[in-house]
């Protein structure tokens, strides 16, 4: 700096050193880097990902505070750029630093392998249908055609005549070959789900130890249904379940929220977005989030860190009042995001169908099994996700912090009884974490 001010960032953002640097750094970038009269705004908010004029990139670069980085700060020499490393990492001279961490950081920036198949996917559905298709890219394509499949009650079979169809019609679209391709490539998307046979008396999945047992350990019901004779096709035995859970695994959806720059930069408006101001505006205002922040300080120190409210009633899916009909979806809300946008349908995710046609009461839980198992392990363990909107990675963990329902699903997600003499709970603010 001509100034002589070095690392003026480390400084307080009040002292005239700061001032005096953020005006130097304004200047020198305005001259060498800028377009128009914008530069990418450096604070801690924007980080290098907006455009802003002078004035607001001062303003924000004092209120916010400056994110050094290697490669979008102007040309340094190699003593500046040693000394803003040391900086950037808080490396201090004592003999206790965390030399481990710090170079596990460095080895954990940009995209994991499961960001960079996921992108690459994206790239490739992106291709033009047919050279010179504006409106519809391979994969807008198959996702409309799954879509018309759902609406219609399409076939399987019905859908791959479809496709042979438009694969005769425009020979040079680039269009799945089969209903099965089709489905694989919206799986490799993380837009499938597992099937989990059930006891149709609600006793037990299916699912794990359990997964080959032919009968309810505890009823003894079959696991299959009962036909006079096997459905056989080229010699091989049909047995339909007589109960099916479908299971979405929310792991990798979960991930996806960070791999989208702009919907990363949401996941942390909790923490840097939101006006604190005192009055109730977000779960982050209320006292549960603040207590559960007090409880659990190693989760709350990471903002990206996901909190999550879980929702669930019964409902007919026939549209008919004269059958008894009861399907429970299981639905996750995500709280990190701000409050325009938590409840937005595309946002909120679907975890587990939990078929009727009567109601699953107390077992309720029983069905819960894969959803609290996969919820247990990133809040246990975590998953290494990719953070685009800084371009590198974490270990994100996961809490679900509260339920949403009416009075009669309230008793059977939490056990208790809502009916007779103590039918009114007193209710203790404290976050429900399951497991």
């Amino acid at each position: 700096m001509a100034s002589g001010i070095k690392n003026w960032w480390t400084f307080a953002r009040w002292s005239d050193e700061y001032e005096q640097g953020v005006d130097e750094y304004i200047e020198k970038t305005f001259a060498t880097k800028s377009q128009g009269d914008q530069i990418c705004c450096p604070c801690e908010i924007c980080h290098y990902r907006y455009w802003h004029r002078r004035n607001v990139v001062r303003d924000h670069i004092i209120c916010n505070g400056f994110v050094p980085r290697l490669d979008k700060l102007f040309e340094l020499g190699e003593d500046n750029k040693r000394e803003k490393v040391t900086v950037d990492h808080n490396v201090s001279s004592n003999m206790n630093d965390d030399i481990e961490g710090l170079l596990h950081d460095t080895l954990r920036e940009g995209p994991n392998e499961d960001a960079k198949n996921f992108f690459k996917l994206i790239e490739e559905g992106q291709q033009e249908l047919y050279p010179g298709c504006k409106k519809f890219s391979k994969l807008s394509f198959t996702i409309r055609l799954f879509l018309l499949k759902v609406d219609y009650k399409l076939t399987n079979v019905a859908f791959g005549a479809i496709l042979e169809l438009f694969r005769e019609v425009l020979p040079d679209a680039k269009l799945p070959s089969s209903f099965y391709e089709a489905k694989n490539s919206l799986k490799a998307l993380g837009l499938d789900y597992s099937k989990i046979d059930a006891c149709p008396n609600d006793c037990m999945l299916y699912w794990e130890e359990h997964a080959d047992a032919t009968h309810c350990h505890v009823c003894k019901t079959p696991r299959w249904k009962l036909n006079d004779k096997d459905d056989m096709d080229e010699g091989k035995t049909h047995r339909v379940p007589a109960k099916i859970l479908r299971y979405f695994p929310v792991k990798k959806r979960l991930q996806k929220l960070f791999m989208c720059p702009e919907t990363a930069r949401h996941m942390t408006w909790h923490a840097n977005g939101r006006e604190k101001d005192g009055y109730l505006q977000h779960p982050a205002d209320g006292q549960a989030w603040k207590d559960f922040n007090r409880e659990y300080p190693k989760f709350a120190e990471d903002p990206r860190n996901l909190r999550l409210g879980l929702a669930t009633d019964g409902f007919n899916p026939f549209h008919s009042m004269s059958i008894v009909h009861s399907t429970w979806p299981v639905i996750l809300i995500n709280y990190n995001l701000p409050p325009w946008m938590l409840m937005k349908h595309e946002f909120l995710m679907l975890s587990l169908l939990i078929p009727g046609p009567l109601s699953p009461g107390n077992d309720i839980d029983v069905y819960l099994q894969p959803l609290i198992k996969d919820l247990k392990d990133l809040w246990e363990f975590g998953l290494e996700t990719y953070d685009a909107s800084c371009d590198k990675r974490f270990d994100m963990h996961v809490a679900l912090i509260s339920t949403i329902s009416d009075f009669p699903a309230y008793a059977m997600l939490s056990g208790w009884s809502t009916k007779g003499e103590m039918a009114c709970l007193i209710v203790i603010m404290r976050p429900n974490l399951i497991g």
